[in-house]
């Protein structure tokens, strides 16, 4: 399941949750019709990173500060978002935030 976020003409958002690739381009909102709002969607850099949010190796947002203090406590700095995602600098720091959980990117 994935969360799509949504706008109104008059700027009201609302997330709401659908299958991947499920998602119709409009809904309604309190009587009004809101559709797909892509600003919203992090675009990554051409080189990939930094990666804006990594939803893979990425926690519950309420243990969003028990991995930064994981990280801490093993000499990293990395920054994880409200939603629990890392974000990685670069593929070299990728690799050593998940080795520090016993992690490995298989790509």
């Amino acid at each position: 399941m994935v969360v799509y976020r949504y706008r109104t003409k008059d700027g009201v958002l609302a997330d709401r949750v659908f299958q991947m690739g499920k998602a119709p381009a409009s809904i309604m909102i309190n009587g009004r019709r809101a559709n797909r709002d892509f600003s919203t969607v992090n675009v990554p850099s051409s080189a990939g990173w930094p990666m804006p949010g990594c939803v893979a190796s990425g926690v519950h947002p309420d243990q969003a500060g028990e991995l930064r203090k994981h990280f801490t406590d093993h000499g990293l700095s990395v920054e994880v978002n409200k939603d629990g995602d890392p974000i990685y600098e670069s593929r070299k720091h990728q690799e050593k935030a998940l080795a520090c959980r016993g992690m490995h990117n298989k790509s």
